[in-house]
């Protein structure tokens, strides 16, 4: 008895695009934070007793998602380099939690 196994590879395309599109929302959502924080785009409450926040995350969690339908339709059938798109995601994630700190706001505003 013998078994065939398969040399090609799947693609991780479709993996990495939602990785890389986890990123972009974090970076969408320090970057909304900052911006309506700054008082340079104002962003409404959807739900008046949670406040401005609810804007906020609805409007990041919008930009992922298209960043992820996008990524993942340009993606999903390539090789990428997981370690390179892992480093981007990461740097994405990281500056959107920087944006998203009081702290940082008062430099900006």
């Amino acid at each position: 008895m013998t078994t065939h196994e398969s040399s090609q590879a799947i693609p991780n395309g479709s993996a990495l695009a939602a990785f890389t599109a986890a990123g972009i929302g974090a970076f969408a959502m320090g970057l909304i934070s900052l911006l309506d924080a700054a008082g340079v785009f104002a962003v409404p409450a959807l739900y008046d007793p949670a406040g401005g926040v609810t804007g906020r995350t609805t409007l990041a969690v919008l930009i992922w998602l298209i960043a992820w339908w996008i990524l993942h339709a340009r993606w999903r059938n390539r090789d990428l380099e997981a370690g390179r798109m892992h480093t981007i995601a990461i740097l994405l994630a990281v500056g959107g939690i920087v944006l998203a700190l009081p702290p940082v706001w008062s430099l900006f505003g």
